[in-house]
């Protein structure tokens, strides 16, 4: 199952805006109404200096000061809103619209386990109330465990049926659950009911794309991102709908909107640096890549990407560490050990590798296709042995894994001539795709012997 993303949604419940509104001076709902307007532009600052403006007897009932904490968690000063709100619920224990901001803060904060004690707080004193349990829904959700998350749904769609968060939270579910018409159905539910809200355009929008109608989820997604031209992943989802359509230099430029409105975000990032990698652009390939290794140190595709450029560029001692760093985090995949190995070689003595490939091996099975090239640039002998295995591999992926590698083995040695045959075997095995051939291609164009 595809990790669930979930699009932010206003903390602040303009419901209960809206009833503050019409129990308020008229001074005090004119502000009321231009923080609703701020709020919807996403205008927090804006929104926030307008509490300044209202009378002090309306400043200090609970209702504006929960309004004002639900602006501040919007903003991120999590840290303000909770203390409002803390200090509500510590005069008023049953005060759920404080509770809400508390379980809103957590969830900003990235702490599902106190959103969702905080929320069950809420339940027990409101059973039904839509915001909690589609809340509740989402952090399901999070957690992959589609038959809590519908139930959550299921009873806040049962108290309201229209709560349009429990609409597009049960559209995600079914999708998960292989049920694309009644998550289509939800869908244009949502969206009809709420035509300037950009998620349920967005959710359809996956539901199309997964469907293969490439098309209509770029439609969707243009129209989302009119409403939401600010919207991170509207910005994401949009630019990998164009890139499955192969409009990569119009994804590019989405990719760029995406990474400008979200700079900490590394999603857009991977979808760049692919496409400049495959554009030939390796040194924009390069700086996103090196920035993914800064955002997502465990995500060694990142390295990966990066120790092959670095191997294009002849720079050996870069590439070597790039695939020392790959290898860390992923120490079963032994072709970054090899990988890192032979630009240790490239950039030093051949021996010089030898105490690393040592520790490789002994968490290597010793029937293993891995074991025995692994072996042959450790003891740097054993050639006739890595050959005849390779010769007997019957998957080929692994064939041309082995060959690449003895390629470079004899290269490594000087055998320039044998090394090249061995090369050129490895492109006639056209396993494209595999880091390995990505590195021979670009070995075949500095020698001028590609598509011989």
């Amino acid at each position: 199952m595809q990790k669930v993303h979930i699009l932010p949604v206003f903390i602040l419940a303009f419901g209960a805006l809206a009833w503050a509104v019409g129990q308020t001076t008229s001074d005090t709902q004119t502000i009321l109404t231009e923080v609703s307007q701020y709020m919807a532009r996403r205008e927090y600052p804006a929104a926030l200096a307008l509490f300044d403006r209202m009378d002090t007897t309306s400043l200090q009932t609970a209702e504006i000061q929960l309004l004002r904490a639900s602006v501040l968690n919007s903003a991120g000063r999590t840290a303000d809103a909770r203390s409002i709100a803390s200090n509500i619920a510590s005069k008023d224990p049953n005060n759920i619209d404080a509770l809400l901001v508390l379980a809103a803060a957590a969830s900003i904060e990235g702490k599902d386990r106190e959103q969702r004690t905080t929320l069950e707080r809420v339940i027990k004193i409101d059973p039904k109330n839509p915001k909690a349990l589609s809340d509740l829904g989402y952090i399901a959700l999070r957690a992959q465990s589609l038959r809590t998350a519908a139930g959550h749904f299921d009873r806040a769609l049962a108290a309201d049926g229209n709560y349009r968060e429990a609409l597009v939270g049960r559209a995600i579910v079914y999708r998960y659950a292989n049920d694309p018409k009644k998550s289509e159905q939800l869908l244009n539910r949502a969206i009809r009911q709420n035509p300037q809200w950009a998620q349920p355009l967005n959710e359809r929008a996956r539901l199309y794309k997964g469907a293969g109608f490439l098309e209509d989820a770029l439609k969707d997604l243009d129209e989302a991102k009119k409403i939401e031209p600010d919207n991170y992943w509207v910005s994401v989802d949009r630019a990998t709908t164009l890139v499955d359509l192969n409009r990569k230099q119009e994804a590019l430029q989405e990719l760029d909107h995406s990474i400008a409105l979200s700079p900490g975000s590394f999603l857009a990032y991977i979808y760049r640096a692919g496409i400049k990698d495959e554009s030939g652009d390796y040194k924009g390939a390069e700086l996103d890549y090196t920035t993914l290794t800064k955002l997502r140190p465990d995500y060694y595709f990142a390295a990966e990407g990066l120790g092959i450029i670095k191997m294009r560029y002849g720079q050996y001692t870069e590439a070597r560490d790039a695939f020392l760093t790959a290898y860390r985090q992923a120490p079963k995949e032994y072709r970054y050990a090899l990988l890192a190995a032979i630009n240790w070689m490239r950039a030093g003595r051949p021996s010089d590798p030898k105490q690393f490939l040592s520790q490789v091996l002994k968490t290597v099975p010793r029937d293993s296709a891995d074991w025995i090239i692994l072996r042959l640039y450790h003891d740097f002998s054993g050639d006739i042995d890595a050959v005849e295995r390779a010769d007997k591999e019957q998957n080929l992926d692994e064939k041309s894994r082995m060959l690449f590698y003895i390629a470079n083995y004899y290269d490594i040695r000087g055998n320039k001539t044998l090394a090249n045959n061995y090369f050129l075997m490895v492109q006639d095995m056209n396993r494209i795709g595999t880091v390995e051939w990505k590195i021979n291609e670009s070995i075949l164009e500095e020698r001028g012997l590609k598509n011989l």
